[in-house]
C-alpha cells in the first residue's frame, strides 16, 4: 500500500511473470491459510484485492502496459471443490513433453474451515558424526604453515576482535579468520606461540 492505495513492488519489476505471480500467491496463500479457522475468514477478501491489484500494477509497470490489459491476459477460471474461481494465471510451456509450469494467484475459497489437525512438531535435525571444526582437525595440518606436528586450536571471543580501531595491518592469521568467519583456527605449536606472542606470522603455505 502506498497512500492508502495498493503500489507495485519495484524490487520484482525485473523477475519473471511467472515469479512473481508465484511470489504473490505464496505470501497471499500464507496468510489465508493461517486464518482458514477464523468465523471472519471472508473478509480477507479485502486482502486478495489490496494484492492482487499490487500484482498487476506490477506486472504493467513491468511491460510498460496497463493494469486493464495484464488483468485480460492473465485472467483464468479453475475449478476447485467449492466451485468455480477466478484467478490469475501465468503458464510456462516447456520442451519435450513435460508438463508446463502454472502459478495461479487467488482460487482459494474463503471459506471457514472447522475442524483441522493441528500437529506440533518437533523440528526434525539431521546428525552428521561431527561439525566443521572436527573435519578441520582431521586434516591434520596447520592452517597457517601447513605444519602436522602439535596441532592446537586457536580460539577468539568474538569476530569483532579481528577488526580493532587502531590495529596496524593485519597479520596473515587474523586475515584468514575474518576470511572464514571462524572464531577458531587450527595451528601447529609454533604458529600458535607466535599468535600469542604478537608476531609477524606469515603463512608459507601455497
Amino acid at each position: 500500500m502506498k497512500r492508502g492505495k495498493p503500489a507495485f513492488r519495484g524490487a520484482l519489476i525485473h523477475d519473471q511473470d511467472f515469479s512473481i505471480v508465484a511470489k504473490y500467491q505464496a505470501e497471499y496463500r500464507g496468510l489465508v491459510q493461517y486464518y482458514l479457522l477464523a468465523q471472519d475468514v471472508g473478509r480477507l477478501g479485502i486482502l486478495h484485492w489490496v494484492m492482487e491489484t499490487s500484482m498487476l500494477r506490477t506486472l504493467a509497470r513491468k511491460h510498460q502496459s496497463t493494469f486493464s490489459r495484464m488483468a485480460r491476459r492473465h485472467r483464468a477460471t479453475i475449478q476447485t471443490p467449492d466451485g468455480p474461481r477466478t484467478c490469475m494465471q501465468v503458464i510456462v510451456q516447456r520442451s519435450d513433453g513435460r508438463k508446463p509450469l502454472v502459478a495461479r494467484f487467488g482460487g482459494i475459497p474463503l471459506k471457514r474451515q472447522r475442524f483441522a489437525d493441528l500437529v506440533d512438531k518437533a523440528p526434525s535435525t539431521r546428525y552428521t558424526g561431527s561439525n566443521e571444526l572436527i573435519h578441520r582437525l582431521l586434516a591434520e595440518q596447520c592452517e597457517i604453515c601447513g605444519s602436522r606436528n602439535g596441532l592446537q586450536v586457536h580460539h577468539i571471543r568474538k569476530m569483532a576482535d579481528l577488526n580493532r580501531p587502531g590495529r596496524p595491518e593485519p597479520s596473515p592469521w587474523i586475515r584468514l579468520m575474518a576470511q572464514r568467519r571462524r572464531k577458531t583456527l587450527v595451528v601447529c605449536h609454533d604458529c600458535h606461540w607466535d599468535i600469542h606472542r604478537g608476531r609477524a606470522t606469515v603463512s608459507t603455505r601455497r
